[in-house]
């Protein structure tokens, strides 16, 4: 029902365990009109790492890397490094 209940409601597990359930649930949605589960599944984790908002996401995501083995798991980080003048400028 969505009640609080009294309980304690921790970040770890709690929140980011949600999210990894959310990520597994709909990487299993077909997104082309077939019934066809994808093969795989793309997450676009923005923002910048190392923020504490982002923390519990890259939880979540180190959590989901663990529950299907890391060879069904590929991490890639891109950056934006801007050449302003010739220079290339970072955060």
């Amino acid at each position: 029902k969505g009640a609080y209940l009294g309980k304690t409601v921790q970040m770890i597990p709690h929140i980011s365990g949600e999210i990894v359930d959310t990520i597994v649930r709909m990487g299993q949605v077909p997104t082309d009109g077939s019934s066809v589960k994808p093969q795989i599944c793309l997450i676009e984790l923005g923002g910048t790492v190392g923020d504490i908002e982002s923390m519990i996401f890259l939880e979540a995501l180190r959590t989901l890397r663990y529950q299907v083995g890391h060879e069904n798991f590929c991490l890639l980080q891109c950056s934006l490094i801007p050449n302003m003048g010739g220079v290339q400028k970072t955060k």
